[in-house]
């Protein structure tokens, strides 16, 4: 078998979710799962998120196999339903929907349920994706009021800057313009609940953190305390010895400007690493820092092992986790942890530690 694997840690998912908990005080905790728990693994992540109060994710049929698997606590759907043959099965097994359309307000309106279905109304403050209008939302509360298929109502929204310079402020301030008061409150995502404690509310849903990384371009996952759940190993497969001038890989992008050595590395963009990460992106091997160089091909990359004499064939490699932050390496390709996180492949095979 090839010698690439990925460890996922259900010490570092617990702890990451107790560091949630202690920013949020008071608020409940909607451990955010969607996208296969962000690449994770559903069934394993939600088994050592035990301690969540809740869990977060998009598809109707993944929620119902939740259930299926003994879950039987919260259950939030964070695009709600997409048809009216849905709230059945939100009613059946007590799902709770985000409800951000008029669409779903007038199905919620002419749906006859066993029993009502508990709502968030989402409110547009600013990111301009999903949710009715500030001007809307007294409106919009009214008639989920006056709806029998309708439960408890929690207010709802989300924020576009957190990590950022444009902070929460301007968002609250129109969140505050609706005149609603005396609601339960979620806003805080992982950026927020971690910098504005102002948005904790009752229910706050952390996603990223969870896994490790860091929401903020300008702090490290290490510096705010959060351990790394996913680390992507391989090891080294062959050896080559290179003159100066010598070029590497697809498109010879890479030239050798002295003579080098270059491990060869059993893991690719069919792998999930990120096809377009350039020429310096961090690697370790061997437990030292070093770099990749090339392009990124289907089943393997390349990496620069000059100043590690004893690296030869079958010399670990790691790709990011434990000692090498998945930030770090997302920062240099260009793109964010999430979607290397999301985009681990099925071939990988997982040990979970």
């Amino acid at each position: 078998m090839r010698p690439i694997s990925a460890s996922i840690s259900r010490q570092a998912l617990r702890g990451n979710l107790d560091l949630a908990r202690r920013h949020a005080g008071g608020a409940r905790v909607w451990a955010v799962i969607k996208a296969n728990a962000y690449g994770h693994g559903l069934l394993r992540t939600v088994t050592a998120l035990e301690g969540a109060d809740g869990f977060a994710l998009l598809d109707l049929d993944v929620a119902v196999r939740l259930r299926d698997s003994g879950i039987s606590g919260p259950v939030l759907l964070i695009e709600g339903f997409f048809c009216a043959d849905e709230l059945d099965l939100f009613s059946t097994h007590g799902f709770t929907a985000v409800v951000h359309d008029t669409a779903q307000l007038r199905m919620l309106e002419t749906a006859r349920l066993h029993q009502p279905i508990d709502i968030y109304l989402k409110i547009n403050t600013g990111m301009n994706r999903l949710g009715f209008a500030v001007g809307e939302a007294v409106r919009v509360l009214e008639r989920l009021r006056g709806c029998a298929s309708v439960g408890a109502i929690t207010l709802m929204t989300h924020f576009a800057d957190a990590d950022g310079p444009g902070g929460v402020a301007v968002q609250m301030q129109r969140l505050a313009a609706t005149g609603i008061t005396g609601l339960p409150r979620s806003l805080a995502n992982s950026a927020a609940l971690l910098r504005y404690p102002q948005t904790r509310g009752d229910w706050v849903r952390p996603g990223i953190m969870l896994y490790g990384c860091s929401p903020f371009p300008d702090r490290s996952a290490d510096a705010i305390g959060l351990r790394p759940v996913m680390t992507l190993k391989s090891r080294l497969i062959a050896v080559q010895a290179l003159r100066a001038g010598d070029r590497v890989g697809y498109g010879s992008t890479f030239m050798a400007s002295a003579p080098m050595r270059v491990g060869i590395v059993a893991c690719g963009y069919a792998d999930g690493y990120p096809r377009h990460a350039p020429s310096g992106t961090p690697v370790l091997v061997a437990g030292q820092h070093s770099r990749t160089v090339g392009r990124v091909s289907m089943d393997m990359l390349c990496v620069d092992i000059s100043d590690i004499p004893d690296a030869r064939v079958g010399t670990s490699v790691t790709l990011w986790g434990e000692g090498l932050s998945c930030d770090e390496v997302a920062l240099s390709a260009g793109t964010v942890s999430y979607q290397l996180l999301c985009a681990l492949a099925p071939r990988v095979p997982i040990v979970e530690v």
